[in-house]
């Protein structure tokens, strides 16, 4: 089922999330299905669950449909269920974000250039594995929403100003999407 994509200025978005339950698999393999769908309608690359209203530690990112530009992520699709991020670079890079919660908003954010992750997979197997490129960019910038945090909530003082008309037009629900959405 495709669930609408929360937008800037709603509360789930910047509430607290809680692991998921892994003896409910059924529920959580329902859930990656809808967050799939939802994904694809969208044309995105990544969803975290609190984008489709739902305050778990589950995301999904999809590189496939970059290879134009990232060759490497011919093959880049992840399901991450109650990932932790357990190292990172301390070398930083930037790279231009946008976001299916705050549409029509790009900007340049510093991130660290790797990550090592802890997840389970969507067979519920333990994985730890290294990101590096715009894989590891993707894979932050989804993680952040389980902490609350857009990528907007990360850019220089000066963007943030730039963009704060768009950002108070999104949060009041002037704005459109070509997805379904909700506010």
């Amino acid at each position: 089922m495709i669930l609408p994509i929360y937008l800037y200025g709603s509360e789930v978005l910047r509430r607290e999330n809680v692991d998921a339950d892994l003896n409910d698999k059924e529920g959580i393999l329902k859930l990656i299905e809808d967050m799939k769908e939802t994904l694809k309608a969208a044309d995105g690359c990544g969803l975290a669950a609190p984008q489709v209203g739902v305050n778990k530690n589950i995301v999904i990112v999809d590189g496939r449909d970059l290879t134009e530009t990232y060759e490497y992520l011919h093959d880049f699709f992840r399901v991450m269920i109650n990932p932790v991020v357990i190292e990172e670079s301390e070398e930083e890079c930037d790279y231009s974000e946008g976001c299916l919660s705050v549409p029509g908003i790009y900007a340049e954010v510093t991130r660290p250039e790797k990550i090592k992750v802890e997840y389970y997979n969507e067979n519920f197997e333990k994985v730890v594995e290294e990101f590096d490129r715009f894989a590891c960019r993707m894979v932050q910038h989804e993680l952040s929403h389980l902490d609350g945090n857009l990528f907007v909530d990360n850019v220089s003082p000066i963007r943030r100003k730039m963009i704060a008309r768009k950002l108070q037009a999104i949060s009041k629900g002037t704005v459109q999407t070509r997805y379904k959405s909700k506010r």
